[in-house]
C-alpha cells in the first residue's frame, strides 16, 4: 500500500460509525476523500447531522465532502435500528449553519472518485450496501475501478443481531448485499459474529480508560456509545461493539488481521426466517471464493489503536450542546 490510503467511507452514521469516521479523519495513514451516506441505522437527516458532528469534534469541519446517497433500500421499505442507537449520538447537537452536503449524489461521487484513479480507491462500507450496489449497476466498471471494498456485514456461520440469522446491514437491503458479492469487487468482510462479539467489544474497564483520557474525542466517544452500550448489556453483550471502526482500522493497518480465509459469500433474499443471512462457504462446496473473511484480529492492538486515536488533541470549531433529558449530561471531558 502507499504511505497514505485513499478511501471513501460509506456510512449510516450512528455510534461506532462515528468512531470509524474518526479513524478516517485522524489516522495519518488515511487519505479520506469523501463520506457517502446511505439509509440505515437512524433517520437519514439525523445520520447526516451525526456525520457533521463527527467532523466537528475531529476539528475538520468543512474539509471532507459529505454526499447524500440512497434514502431507502433497493426494493424494500427502510427499517431502522433506532431501538439500539437512539439518535446515534446521545442527543448531541451543534449549530448546523453552513453544514451543507455536497450536491453530487453519493453514487455518482463513488463512481467518479474510483474512475479518477482506477485501482487506487478503497471503499469502506459500514452500512447497508445500497449505494455500492447502485454504483455497480450504474457503472459496469465501478467494481474493477475500486481497489478494495471492505464490508462490515453478515455473520460467519454464526448468529445475527437483528434476527437469529441476519446481521442488520445485510438484513436491511439483502438484494443490494447479494448484488455486491456478485459484482466482481475485491472484498474483505468484517463480520458481526463471531469476530466482533469475540474480539471487538470494549468492556467497562476499557471504557473507563477511554473516559479518563479527558479529551474532546474521548468525551464524544463516551456519549455517542452510551445508548448502544445500554442496549448491548440488555441482550447479554458486556461492553460496546466496534465492527465499523474495525473495518476502517483493518484497511489502514492490515497487520491487525491475524487470521482470514477465502470464502464464497452469498446473501439470502427470499427466506421468511433467513432474510439477509450471509451464507459463507469455506471451500468445501465447490464454489469459487469471492471474498476474504476476517476470522481473527489482534484485539488488544485494535483497542490500543482506538484508545490512541481518542487521545488525539483536537479543537472543535463549534460548541456542542445536547438535548436535555436525552441520556446523561455532557461531561467536562467533552468539547
Amino acid at each position: 500500500m502507499p504511505e497514505t490510503v485513499p478511501l471513501v467511507i460509506d456510512t449510516d452514521t450512528a455510534q461506532d460509525d462515528c468512531i470509524a469516521l474518526l479513524a478516517g479523519l485522524l489516522d495519518p495513514a488515511a487519505d479520506l476523500r469523501a463520506i457517502t451516506m446511505v439509509a440505515g441505522n437512524v433517520d437519514f437527516t439525523q445520520q447526516v447531522r451525526n456525520a457533521f458532528l463527527t467532523l466537528n469534534v475531529a476539528g475538520r469541519l468543512g474539509e471532507i465532502p459529505i454526499h447524500l446517497g440512497c434514502t431507502r433500500p433497493m426494493v424494500r421499505p427502510w427499517e431502522s435500528a433506532e431501538n439500539v442507537h437512539g439518535d446515534g449520538v446521545g442527543g448531541l447537537t451543534m449549530d448546523m449553519t453552513g453544514c451543507d452536503p455536497n450536491p453530487e449524489h453519493a453514487v455518482d461521487a463513488l463512481i467518479r472518485l474510483a474512475a479518477e484513479n482506477p485501482g487506487e480507491l478503497n471503499v469502506v462500507a459500514i452500512g447497508p450496501l445500497t449505494n455500492i450496489a447502485t454504483a455497480a449497476l450504474k457503472d459496469p466498471i465501478f467494481a474493477r475501478n475500486v481497489r478494495t471494498l471492505h464490508v462490515m456485514g453478515g455473520s460467519n456461520n454464526a448468529r445475527g443481531n437483528i434476527t437469529a440469522a441476519a446481521e442488520f446491514n445485510f438484513y436491511v437491503d439483502p438484494e443490494a448485499a447479494q448484488a455486491v458479492f456478485a459484482a466482481g469487487f475485491t472484498i474483505t468482510v468484517i463480520p458481526w459474529a463471531p469476530l466482533t462479539l469475540n474480539q471487538a467489544v470494549f468492556p467497562q474497564e476499557a471504557l473507563d480508560e477511554i473516559a479518563a483520557l479527558a479529551t474532546p474525542l474521548s468525551g464524544f466517544f463516551t456519549r455517542v456509545c452510551a445508548a448502544t452500550l445500554e442496549f448491548d448489556r440488555s441482550v447479554g453483550i458486556n461492553g460496546t461493539t466496534h465492527p465499523d471502526s474495525l473495518a476502517v482500522a483493518t484497511l489502514l493497518h492490515p497487520d491487525l488481521i491475524t487470521s482470514s480465509a477465502p470464502y464464497h459469500v452469498d446473501v439470502e433474499t427470499a427466506g421468511t426466517l433467513t432474510r439477509g443471512y450471509a451464507a459463507m462457504s469455506w471451500g468445501v462446496h465447490g464454489l469459487t471464493p469471492n471474498a476474504t473473511v476476517v476470522e481473527e484480529i489482534d484485539a488488544e492492538g485494535f483497542y490500543d489503536y482506538i484508545k490512541t486515536l481518542l487521545a488525539t488533541p483536537t479543537t472543535p470549531p463549534r460548541q456542542f450542546g445536547y438535548v436535555r433529558g436525552y441520556g446523561a449530561d455532557w461531561r467536562a471531558s467533552g468539547p
